[in-house]
């Protein structure tokens, strides 16, 4: 007895010291899914992901609005040629961005003015006619951004001679080419106010705000980047053109980039990738990644309910899977695709879809965020 219990003693303080050393102030080791965790993440997230990429954006949009007033100052099939190129390279940069549906880019709603579609031609023309539209109406929302100017640059005339026409010598041409202006000071000015926040002080605020409540970094990041996905990717650019969500009804009208009809597949897939290297932690210009949703979701040993596969892994996988899909779109037409080939665009909204429901459901569950906006499609 004496024996067995001078044993067990060893044994208490054996464990006592292995846990007074695992608690030594000095080498803390963090459970997982900490704020050092989350910390890690969001300093990732805003330095080489979110900064870099808006900056890259902006590169691009000042080429555009570069090229546009070199075409106002001198309409001609030159200067159109080019200011349709920089136009392509700026909104597919903008796919890159898009996906940051928090912080200053919500605050400001910078979505609203810049990629609202299907564009409203109607309104387009009424707003001409006026000469004194205002473009911060809810009204306005799909009259201005990169579908106007889709609409403006593409579709306004059947060909480039009679577009050229329209801004040179037709009876509106001062006040179209006035609205070309206005639509560009309006893209510089609603980005300029969300790009300046995030190199000013926001970029402390977004990485300091390392918990998970409701207010919290990560929460408003998660929503934000989950709600893009399901409401402008999943919906926008294939649910309801295919009218998968729409009772079957075939809205060929609706796709992204509708008049130009050459570069529609080009900016889902771009969006996708985005998400993902967002989603994997991937750094804009270095490639290399770092904390990310992926990294956190690891911290938390989340594993697929079914599988026990990693979370992280099954979300990526299914990325794969939608890839594959968007892959298979004959061709970068997409009204076209709609009207000919639908079957392939349901297909890419259904793999969308099972994504949804891996972010919205099993990976706000494994990191605890509550979706906050609204909830109306069953996920």
């Amino acid at each position: 007895m004496r024996f067995v219990s001078v044993k067990l003693l060893a044994l208490l303080c054996l464990t006592a010291l292995t846990i007074s050393c695992k608690n030594d102030p000095k080498h803390p080791i963090p459970p997982a899914g900490t704020d050092s965790d989350r910390g890690l993440m969001l300093t990732n997230i805003a330095d080489n992901i979110v900064i870099p990429a808006y900056a890259n954006f902006n590169a691009k949009l000042t080429i555009m609005i570069t090229k546009s007033d070199a075409f106002i100052a001198n309409p001609n099939p030159t200067t159109l040629t080019e200011y349709r190129t920089a136009w392509k390279d700026a909104y597919i940069a903008w796919q890159k961005v898009a996906l940051f549906d928090f912080g200053p880019a919500l605050d400001y709603t910078l979505s609203s003015f810049m990629n609202v579609y299907p564009t409203n031609v109607t309104t387009i023309n009424a707003n001409i006619a006026s000469g004194t539209a205002s473009l911060e109406t809810f009204a306005s929302y799909p009259a201005q951004g990169f579908p106007a100017l889709d609409y403006l640059l593409n579709g306004i005339a059947a060909t480039d001679a009679d577009i050229v026409t329209l801004y040179t010598t037709d009876a509106d041409a001062t006040k179209r080419k006035a609205y070309l202006l206005q639509l560009t000071n309006q893209m510089r000015t609603k980005f300029d106010v969300v790009n300046n926040a995030w190199n000013g002080s926001y970029r402390n605020t977004f990485v300091a705000s390392t918990g998970t409540g409701l207010y919290s970094s990560t929460s408003l990041m998660v929503n934000g980047i989950v709600f893009y996905y399901e409401r402008y990717l999943r919906s926008g650019k294939f649910g309801i053109p295919s009218g998968a969500m729409v009772n079957g009804t075939l809205l060929p009208g609706s796709v992204e980039a509708y008049y130009t009809k050459d570069i529609a597949k080009t900016l889902a897939q771009t969006t996708h990738q985005a998400f993902v290297d967002f989603f994997n932690g991937k750094g804009f210009t270095t490639g290399i990644e770092g904390g990310s949703l992926k990294t956190y979701l690891n911290s938390l040993n989340a594993k697929d309910a079914t599988t026990q596969v990693l979370l992280s892994e099954t979300i990526n996988t299914q990325f794969d899977v939608v890839n594959a899909k968007l892959a298979l779109l004959s061709g970068e037409d997409l009204s076209n695709e709609v009207s000919t080939n639908n079957a392939a665009m349901i297909a890419v909204y259904t793999e969308l879809q099972k994504a949804v429901r891996m972010l919205k459901v099993d990976m706000t569950s494994a990191t605890s965020i509550t979706i906050t906006y609204a909830d109306n499609d069953g996920d």
